[in-house]
């Protein structure tokens, strides 16, 4: 696997998607956001209102151990895919896109638990943003038009929401250090210097596997 891939996992108005979108830039390859979404409508056939209306929702049950009963027969179309409900399918669906992108190309993937997706992938580097509240508010305020106490609401909304969903679909703990290689903080660093310390420690961590 020559292929380097970051994940980005980021509280909500953190700017996380920004560093995503500047290492990106910077390094000469694909960002997928969005993007991940309609390629995984295209592969599996379902239409991409269905990825969007499900993208990064928590659900109300899921074993995770028919996940893994599932990949290791082939991929999500083994029978038990079948008998899944909906929201499990759209998820083995985006699971199955972002191991398939990881193996054809280097890239930076936003959120969707894909740190959990390539937690084999050995050139994988999985980053967390997070920034203050007053901060995160004061950003989403700017950018939406809305006052700074209805963005401070809609982040805590976003990050319960992203949790649920992170916590429940794998085996690790939204936000906590320990999920994560790197975890950078924008209220103390600019997104730019976010990305000089992704490739910093990117640098590093290829030094020490030689």
């Amino acid at each position: 696997m020559s292929n380097k891939i970051y994940t980005i996992g980021r509280e909500f108005g953190s700017g996380g998607k920004e560093v995503g979108e500047k290492l990106a830039a910077e390094l000469g390859i694909k960002l997928y956001d969005k993007e991940l979404l309609q390629q995984a409508a295209k592969e599996s056939g379902f239409c991409e209102e269905i990825f969007e209306n499900h993208d990064e929702k928590p659900t109300s049950s899921f074993l995770y151990s028919l996940v893994m009963d599932t990949y290791s027969t082939g991929g999500y179309s083994a029978a038990p895919f079948l008998d899944m409900p909906l929201n499990h399918k759209v998820f083995l669906a985006q699971f199955d896109t972002i191991k398939k992108i990881a193996e054809r190309e280097s890239c930076v993937i936003v959120g969707r638990c894909a740190d959990y997706a390539l937690a084999s992938n050995p050139q994988c580097l999985n980053v967390f943003i997070h920034a203050d509240i007053e901060d995160r508010a004061k950003r989403i305020s700017k950018k939406l038009n809305i006052t700074e106490q209805k963005a401070k609401d809609m982040a805590q909304k976003q990050d319960k929401q992203r949790a649920s969903y992170y916590n429940y679909y794998t085996c690790k703990k939204w936000g906590d250090s320990k999920s994560y290689d790197l975890c950078l903080n924008t209220s103390k660093l600019s997104t730019d210097d976010c990305v000089k310390m992704i490739l910093e420690y990117r640098k590093l961590m290829d030094e020490h596997k030689k």
